[in-house]
């Protein structure tokens, strides 16, 4: 699973309670953390979230990218998701109370028994009012953000988007006031009988998303290089592979 990454965007100056509203506050407090910093955490360490959006009175879950500025406009950081104008849940959002979920899956967790079966996780939920992007400076360091939350580095290289691409997508805001983090870790928790039975293995399985070595386009010439940012991606996963 990829670590957390340094980045300029992590200077949000701490304001509030991770929780500050009951609609965030986990039931489960043996697994939820209180430091915002493991909000800021997950957020750097992930790569796609969950958008639900309630659109024509139908609840909705979309996967998509999302890139986060901790010294954004809003209280605490802005988060945000981009997409096609053509996206009527995304473009229903603004205005309305949405919910992000980000997950990264480390461990499996392997019993002894089937009911005490589960999953070593760090997951962040965040609840609040979204906004449309409309101010062009805005949209500019969103629309960067997310391309360097999948490849760090990535947006200095590309050309400035064309008034018709800007035209073609919406940018959604929502304020990383309102949020909670869940994490578990460790060893299967089996029942005492189970235990001093015997003859059952217990453990965990680690998981891990990888990349590979970069595949140059059918279309792009031999003499263009591979660039920094995806070389360095390709030999971060390389060394956290070795590493383990």
């Amino acid at each position: 699973m990829r670590d957390a990454r340094p980045s300029g965007r992590q200077g949000g100056t701490v304001t509030s309670p991770l929780s500050p509203t009951t609609r965030t506050t986990v039931v489960r407090g043996d697994r939820a953390r209180a430091d915002r910093a493991a909000l800021h955490h997950v957020l750097a360490a992930g790569t796609i979230c969950h958008l639900g959006v309630v659109f024509d009175g139908v609840p909705r879950v979309l996967p998509t990218v999302y890139g986060y500025d901790l010294d954004g406009p809003d209280r605490d950081g802005t988060l945000y998701v981009h997409g096609s104008v053509a996206s009527r849940s995304l473009v229903a959002a603004p205005d309305q109370p949405i919910c992000v979920t980000i997950t990264l899956l480390d461990e499996l967790v392997l019993a002894r028994s089937a009911f005490h079966h589960s999953m070593n996780y760090r997951s962040a939920v965040v609840i609040g009012t979204a906004r449309q992007v409309t101010d062009a400076a805005e949209r500019d360091r969103a629309l960067s953000a997310v391309v360097d939350q999948v490849v760090p580095g990535r947006s200095a290289t590309l050309r400035a988007h064309t008034r018709k691409e800007l035209v073609a997508t919406v940018v959604v805001a929502l304020p990383l006031h309102e949020a909670s983090v869940k994490v578990r870790t460790g060893d299967p928790v089996d029942d005492e009988v189970d235990i001093e039975a015997g003859g059952v293995w217990a453990g965990v399985v680690p998981l891990r998303t990888s990349t590979g070595a970069p595949v140059r386009s059918a279309d792009c010439a031999d003499d263009v290089p591979v660039p920094p940012d995806v070389a360095r991606l390709a030999q971060a996963s390389m060394r956290s592979a070795s590493s383990s």
